[in-house]
């Protein structure tokens, strides 16, 4: 059988409802959001099923439900047991690492979701204390890019948040240099699309939510998990649980390496990739980085049935 990476996403791939379908088809799914709910002490399964989307799009609900849905929804494929032929490798985009985590056996759930709660609200108050945007740059090199940011940076703070796929690369920064590099896209020939984020994620501004979110690091239990999971910050496997620390605290000033990730594991000889999570935002990815890699999506019920149909 194919040697399969299963891969889980971060925050932009909420959705009113997302996880719905899930928990009423399988109550191991259910379970996750009654247990999330005790753990966070708000009612975070009323706002993934019903919304509000305002509220859902907040950085310190959205990872939250976003962790919540995804482990759900592996939890439904009996903890990946469906899938078949066990996964070789993990890896998440963003706080989709810590999703990659939890499933490789590194920490265990409620763990997993309170760090991602307090990470949440640590990057939402970095991001009020100062203002700051994204801005994704489309059709443009690195090499181009890194040097828009450089004369951005004249302005403020601003440097390459997420390396997605080729021709895009967002950045991240103070909204004066994001408004400059924004017109240094488009005179160079590329596309400048302004995100709707509340802060200036994977950047230096990010560094007294990293400085608190270490310490939290530092009071959760780690350990070896049974599947190797690729980190963001430098694409190489995690390890113990100081290195799984570091990296996770450096995780918030540092770029995400999504592509690079992809293609190391191409490389590597994975054949087959499967998102696991609400939406399709890594599966778009992925066939931009390698049309020729297949990817399975598992994020509703029918994507369940399919994948038991398939595993028969």
């Amino acid at each position: 059988m194919a040697k399969r990476a299963v891969l889980f996403p971060g925050q932009g791939a909420q959705s009113v409802g997302m996880g719905r379908e899930i928990a009423d088809a399988s109550p191991a799914a259910a379970a996750v959001f009654d247990r999330a709910n005790e753990i966070v002490g708000y009612d975070l399964k009323s706002l993934c099923f019903e919304g509000p989307a305002e509220k859902l799009e907040q950085t310190d609900i959205q990872q939250p439900a976003i962790l919540a849905t995804s482990v759900a929804i592996w939890r439904a494929l009996d903890n990946g047991k469906a899938l078949n032929d066990k996964p070789v490798a993990m890896a998440g985009l963003s706080l989709g690492e810590y999703t990659a985590l939890f499933a490789a056996g590194a920490l265990s759930f409620e763990d997993a979701l309170r760090l991602v709660k307090r990470r949440g609200e640590l990057m939402q108050a970095a991001a009020e204390a100062v203002p700051g945007g994204m801005v994704t740059a489309l059709g443009l090199d690195a090499k181009k890019v890194e040097s828009i940011c450089q004369q951005a940076s004249s302005v403020g703070v601003i440097s390459p948040a997420n390396f997605n796929c080729p021709g895009q690369i967002v950045l991240s920064g103070a909204k004066a240099a994001c408004e400059v590099a924004a017109k240094l896209i488009d005179e160079a020939g590329g596309r400048a699309i302004p995100l709707k984020v509340a802060g200036a994620f994977h950047s230096a501004l990010m560094k007294p939510a990293a400085d608190d979110l270490a310490q939290t690091l530092g009071r959760t239990d780690f350990q070896t998990g049974e599947i190797p999971v690729l980190a963001n910050v430098n694409c190489q496997k995690h390890t113990d649980a100081s290195t799984i620390r570091q990296l996770l605290t450096d995780q918030l000033t540092h770029p995400v390496r999504w592509q690079e990730t992809i293609e190391k594991l191409i490389g590597e000889g994975i054949e087959q990739f499967i998102e696991i999570g609400p939406g399709r935002v890594l599966t778009g990815l992925l066939k931009k980085i390698s049309r020729r890699t297949p990817v399975v999506n598992v994020s509703t019920a029918d994507d369940l049935t399919g994948m038991a149909t398939s595993a028969s």
